[in-house]
């Protein structure tokens, strides 16, 4: 049972004069607000594959900017990003190299999940740094190629935009 999800017009290009992450977020922003803030079993349906797709763009980017693949998944999104057809989903929209890190990234998940999404406290949590180097060099190819990707990202959701919202004067 999908929610209509409406866009202005004028929303969408005065983020876009912005930047390519101004214009996912005003989606973005729109899913969060249908869906009562975040992603959950209960309101999973009220977004389509597209929209969950960009929404799952918008929650790695904010939280691997900030705080890495450690901070996502201690945040609780590592299922949603990584059992999820995501990678897949970045490989059809254009950003190949993206998905890519994201299936190492998988695998790194995979391999150590219960470790990685066991409670810690902030110093557990900051050791998980040193414990999981091997997301430091996923991490940093993100961080140092995030505008690339999410302009890839933002003009796929331009050409298929009936896919991600209705736009409206």
């Amino acid at each position: 049972m999908e929610t209509s999800i409406e866009i202005k017009e004028g929303a969408l290009k005065t983020a876009a004069l912005q930047n390519m992450a101004a214009f996912v977020k005003v989606f973005t922003n729109k899913y969060r607000e249908a869906i009562g803030g975040e992603p959950s079993a209960q309101n999973m349906q009220l977004l389509n594959g597209n929209q969950h797709t960009l929404l799952a763009y918008d929650i790695l980017r904010e939280e691997v900017l900030v705080g890495g693949f450690c901070q996502l998944i201690q945040n609780g999104y590592g299922s949603y990003i990584f059992d999820n057809p995501f990678a897949k989903a970045m490989r059809l929209w254009g950003a190949p190299e993206f998905s890519k890190l994201i299936y190492k990234a998988k695998k790194i998940y995979d391999a150590h999940r219960e470790d990685l999404e066991k409670e810690r406290t902030e110093e557990e949590f900051m050791a998980m740094y040193e414990e999981y180097e091997n997301f430091d060099d996923l991490d940093d190819i993100y961080i140092e190629e995030e505008e690339q990707i999410t302009t890839e990202i933002a003009h796929y959701v331009d050409k298929h935009i009936e896919d991600f919202a209705k736009i409206v004067k």
